[in-house]
């Protein structure tokens, strides 16, 4: 029964996949979720809508907020409320009832992009041809103003540029490298605020301008003695842990890890790919965004438990091999791992080799929890003959 129920979650996997590619939409009470490689479609919606693609091309109205991502973005639509776009090249060329947030390498606003509210803008290059109702606050290398600005204008750039259109009704407040000289027409010379800015000077000169503070340094040797120390205790808690609460599941993993180390790894890797992979594909679907961050915490634990599980079965393999007693008890184990823990911290000092060790680690333990978990819906998925205890079927 579990065999077949397994079965049938891969058959409905793979039937599924293959629709990411494809455009999907989903509706939720007023919101409206589209997802694809590929999205060209005319919205129309009373609420919010979100869009998520590589390429995306969106028009029609939409009365409450969008919310575009992809790598292409082109915004042909009316919003009536607010605006957010991300991605690498980014264009708008519908109106925009509220605010607009954009942000691309390459970011455009056309001049039938009409914002009735304030713009916050940032990229590589910034070009902004549309009119703007309320403030405009906008970052980039190169700024080009080609538009009509009723409030105050921010703008921090390593190069500004005013087109014959630009009008700032407010104050214009830039950073540059250098002072500019600000045509009459965009602003009077008594609404123009110079602050300048060096781009390519050190990090101290840039935290003067973002209160990032200073550049960090390599830790001191107390530092990283003590981050060691609490590493250390960590492991041996939880082995400690594991031991007194699950001490044959946990003898059951080691024997998996010693049996067949080898598919332990290939394993391993299958599982660490399933869990990361996780990640894009609830970013794809859109409404499997807010998993992301549990998504992102059950990596770090399975990698977490992962690295104890292969640490401790190596270190009791070596304690073995030494001839030394086959069953030690709960404290010299936990010694062992804390053992293990810290002759693969001082393999790190070592270039590549102590990078390997510690993910070889990983890969023994992640495969013992995959190949564990496989086994609750297929009984007989992959045990080694050393370890496969059950009668025959046939």
């Amino acid at each position: 029964m579990r065999a077949r129920l397994f079965s049938l979650a891969i058959a409905m996997g793979v039937t599924i996949a293959p629709a990411f590619a494809e455009e999907v939409t989903v509706r939720t009470g007023t919101d409206l979720f589209i997802s694809g490689d590929t999205v060209l479609t005319e919205i129309e919606n009373q609420g919010d809508v979100f869009v998520a693609s590589e390429t995306t091309t969106v028009d029609g109205a939409v009365l409450g907020d969008l919310h575009v991502a992809g790598f292409d973005v082109m915004v042909a639509t009316d919003v009536s409320e607010d605006l957010y776009a991300a991605g690498a090249s980014v264009e708008i060329r519908g109106d925009v009832g509220g605010d607009m947030t954009a942000a691309g390498f390459t970011l455009r606003t056309t001049p039938t992009a009409e914002t009735a509210g304030n713009a916050r803008l940032g990229g590589n290059t910034v070009t902004i041809e549309g009119p703007i109702a309320g403030a405009l606050s906008a970052v980039g290398r190169t700024v080009v103003l080609n538009a009509p600005v009723e409030g105050d204008v921010r703008v921090t750039a390593k190069t500004l540029a005013f087109g014959d259109d630009a009008v700032v009704t407010g104050t214009l407040y830039y950073s540059s490298q250098s002072r500019i000289s600000v045509p009459a027409s965009v602003a009077a010379p008594e609404r123009v605020v110079f602050s300048a800015i060096e781009f390519d000077g050190d990090w101290d000169d840039f935290g003067g301008v973002l209160p990032i503070g200073e550049m960090p340094v390599f830790p001191k040797a107390a530092s990283v003695f003590g981050a060691f120390v609490v590493s250390l205790l960590f492991f041996m808690i939880l082995g400690a842990l594991a031991l007194g609460f699950m001490p044959n599941k946990l003898e059951r993993l080691r024997q998996g890890i010693s049996t067949a180390p080898g598919w332990s790894m290939v394993s391993g890797a299958l599982g660490l790919s399933l869990l990361i992979g996780i990640v894009p594909v609830s970013a794809l679907t859109v409404v499997g965004i807010p998993f992301i961050p549990i998504a992102v915490l059950a990596i770090i634990v399975i990698w977490t438990l992962g690295y104890a599980l292969g640490g401790y079965a190596v270190a009791l393999f070596v304690w073995r091999s030494l001839g030394e007693e086959a069953e030690p008890g709960k404290i010299v184990r936990v010694l062992l791992l804390g053992g293990a823990v810290t002759v693969i911290a001082l393999l790190n000092f070592i270039p590549f080799i102590g990078w390997v060790a510690n993910f070889t680690l990983v890969l023994l333990g992640i495969g013992a929890i995959t190949r564990m978990v496989f086994g609750f819906f297929i009984e007989d998925v992959d045990l080694p003959p050393a370890m496969d205890s059950k009668p025959s079927r046939n």
